[in-house]
């Protein structure tokens, strides 16, 4: 499925080479005041561009990792329903973000072939049929629409006191922040990937969200967090890392928001919430395509087209941006009941 929510909700569509990608809100109440600026720097956290002074400018510098060509895109959001002059109408909204560097051309090789680590395979053997331009709709450039809808939910949830902050906690084996970008670079230049872990804290939020048994407020979390592309796994709390612990250290810890991750019984408790989700490095890379397709081009015969595309050395470092968006849409339909 494509949509995501009861009383708030989602729906993405749209291809990675396709004319556009976008989605469509339904649930926003009338008289919403949409702070553009807002969008704009969740999509250019999410594109790898480093923040401007000035929120309305898009930021031209990039994230250590992340594609060059992904600065290329521009993501600018096109509003076809459900915002009247920035204010929301209280109908479905309705946007897309317009492709603009597509290079299909690219992909023809993928018409009779298979990428190792992609959906390219499961997606033919399940329908019959697949876009083999860039993953189509298994793409991480889907995201983009995810970005823009979290954003407005996010600036619902303000009006609530909750806040949402996002990090990247962990690169491959190094977990100092200021060394990332130095770890990142050195994996890059080998022609290779990575992956990562990303942090997301949550304040503001009451007592009572989430409810028994199977709508626990982590079941929640993690169920949006495991359809974001690359995301290998979901831990809340003191998480895997528990295994560690003694009973008794565990529940006499003077800090039990690191333990409970601020939820208990699927409820949350008051405290912040707490939980962290790992991305796998990218199968798309040259150190990958030269082991598994040994067979280059012919000198002289032009650039290897399996080689080429938008593909991040680390994409937990764009993923930061998707994390938040979609813990921002979970909480605005819990809390839309």
């Amino acid at each position: 499925m494509n949509t995501l929510g009861k009383n708030f909700v989602f729906t993405s569509f749209g291809e990675s080479h396709g004319r556009a990608i976008g989605g469509v809100l339904d649930g926003v109440p009338a008289g919403i005041r949409i702070d553009m600026d807002l969008i704009r720097e969740a999509l250019d956290k999410r594109a790898g561009r480093k923040p401007t002074p000035n929120p309305s400018l898009k930021g031209g510098e990039q994230v250590q990792g992340v594609s060059p060509r992904a600065l290329r895109e521009g993501d600018e959001v096109e509003w076809l329903s459900g915002v009247l002059d920035g204010v929301t109408l209280g109908t479905p909204i309705a946007f897309i973000i317009r492709n603009k560097d597509a290079r299909s051309e690219d992909y023809e090789w993928l018409k009779h072939s298979y990428r190792i680590g992609h959906a390219d395979r499961t997606y033919q053997e399940k329908y019959g049929i697949r876009d083999h331009r860039g993953g189509g709709r298994a793409s991480a450039r889907e995201t983009a629409s995810r970005v823009v809808a979290g954003s407005v939910a996010q600036q619902l949830l303000k009006e609530k006191g909750v806040e949402i902050q996002t990090k990247l906690v962990q690169v491959g084996e190094e977990k100092n922040p200021e060394r990332f970008n130095e770890y990142i670079a050195a994996i890059q230049r080998d022609g290779d990937s990575i992956g990562g872990i990303v942090e997301c804290v949550i304040t503001g939020l009451p007592v009572g969200v989430g409810e028994p048994i199977f709508d626990k407020l982590q079941s929640h979390l993690a169920f949006a967090m495991m359809s974001i592309n690359g995301c290998k796994g979901f831990e809340y709390g003191s998480g895997f890392e528990g295994v560690n612990l003694k009973g008794s250290e565990m529940y006499l810890s003077e800090n039990q928001t690191l333990i409970s991750g601020g939820i208990a019984g699927g409820i949350s408790d008051g405290t912040p919430v707490v939980f962290r989700c790992v991305f796998k490095p990218t199968a798309s890379n040259r150190k990958t395509f030269e082991k598994a397709y040994p067979h280059p081009l012919p000198e002289g015969k032009g650039e290897d087209k399996r080689i080429v595309g938008r593909h991040d050395a680390c994409i937990a470092v764009r993923a930061v941006a998707v994390v938040e968006a979609m813990a921002a849409l979970v909480l605005q339909n819990l809390l839309s009941k």
